[in-house]
């Protein structure tokens, strides 16, 4: 077995298990959905390591290095590295630029009678790869899917291979009640889900893509640049659903699922519904604030008493129509040349599926790196 293996198309792409040994800080700021945290050194000897090399050079950091993980706490440390490989049989190692941290450890477990795959280039390499394929890959023909708020576009997504969800890769639905009720990732962890969803659909053979329609950002999320100037000029489709499916559709997303979500908590929905309205309260003006606001209490009150969720239709009704429904046609009329598909789930699902039949079916194999032959 060779130490170094570059193959990153196959570590991203069928979601290799891979041990970062990078400081937390570092994993923090950014990582891949595969990828395990259990660093070499800690934030603070990290620290230090760095601090004597600036002041001493790189022979006195190594040495220092070695003298902070040494005895008990290497041990400790490599045997949990040695587990984890237990558990990942697959697993390869890596840290930020594939050099001294992932070469110790690799010694480390050599010697301890696990040798491992080290990536060449580490956490470095891994991304520079997945900025490409967003660079690259979306200079393909691709479409968005656009519609009214509430016409299930998302859930529309998932009858096709073409899509990519950004909405779930952002941990976001893109609008005022749209957070999850749990942090989004950074930026950096956002464009490298999206990325290796992008690289996975083109090792199955899947050359278009679809996504939704979205503003420059996703909560806190940017869109990658290059995508989003691609989506301004690409080919829409216009899911097309009738007012009451949209109401009810909301009701569902936004009210339904959410109390599941926080455990029929409900004054954590409270929260959650009427932190959304205060976001459009300078679009909307005081008196509309407060006057949503109430009609909103009583649909709570109302399903704390458990006589459901259907109250919370009157003040959805009224957002969509006086708020949500004028901007966004004000916004699709802006792109009707580029509209070549309007129609229902079915009717958008066939019209795709007959265009793109020979682009989706999957042609590649799983590689074997790392298995044991």
């Amino acid at each position: 077995m060779t130490e170094l293996t570059a193959d990153y198309d196959v570590l991203l792409g069928e979601d290799v298990p891979m041990l970062d040994l990078r400081a937390p800080v570092e994993f923090i700021q950014g990582a891949f959905p595969s990828a395990s945290n259990l660093p070499l050194m800690t934030d603070d000897e990290r620290a230090r390591v760095g601090t004597c090399y600036k002041q001493q050079g790189q022979a006195a950091a190594i040495a220092l290095g070695h003298q902070l993980v040494s005895g008990e706490v290497r041990a400790g440390r490599l045997q949990a590295w040695l587990d984890w490989l237990d558990a990942n049989p697959r697993g390869v190692i890596y840290c930020f630029r594939g050099g001294l941290r992932s070469q110790t450890v690799q010694q480390w477990l050599a010697e301890a009678g696990r040798p491992v795959l080290r990536v060449e280039g580490g956490y470095k390499a891994l991304r520079r790869r997945l900025l490409a394929v967003i660079e690259q890959e979306f200079r393909q023909p691709g479409y968005v899917l656009a519609g009214l708020t509430g016409s299930g576009k998302t859930d529309w997504l998932g009858r096709t291979p073409l899509a990519l969800d950004l909405e779930a890769y952002a941990h976001h639905r893109g609008s005022s009640f749209g957070h999850w009720g749990e942090p989004q990732p950074t930026p950096i962890d956002f464009e490298n889900r999206l990325a290796i969803a992008r690289l996975k659909q083109r090792r199955a053979g899947i050359t278009p893509w679809l996504v939704e329609d979205e503003s420059a950002m996703i909560g806190r999320c940017p869109l990658p640049l290059s995508l989003y100037q691609r989506m301004q000029q690409s080919p829409l489709l216009v899911l097309e659903v009738p007012f009451e499916q949209r109401v009810r559709q909301i009701q569902h997303d936004y009210v339904d699922l959410m109390q599941a979500r926080f455990g029929n908590d409900m004054a954590r929905l409270g929260d959650y519904l009427q932190g959304g309205l205060k976001r459009l309260y300078k679009r909307l003006g005081d008196r509309e604030w407060r006057r949503l606001s109430a009609i909103m209490d009583e649909a709570l009150t109302a399903q704390a008493r458990g006589l459901g969720s259907d109250g919370h239709q009157a003040w959805i009704t009224e957002l969509l129509e006086r708020y949500y429904d004028p901007i966004y046609r004000r916004h699709l009329a802006a792109k009707e040349a580029r509209v070549v598909k309007r129609g229902d789930a079915g009717e958008l699902a066939d019209w795709l599926a007959s265009r793109h039949q020979a682009d989706t079916s999957p042609t590649t194999t799983l590689c074997s790196i790392g298995k044991d032959n």
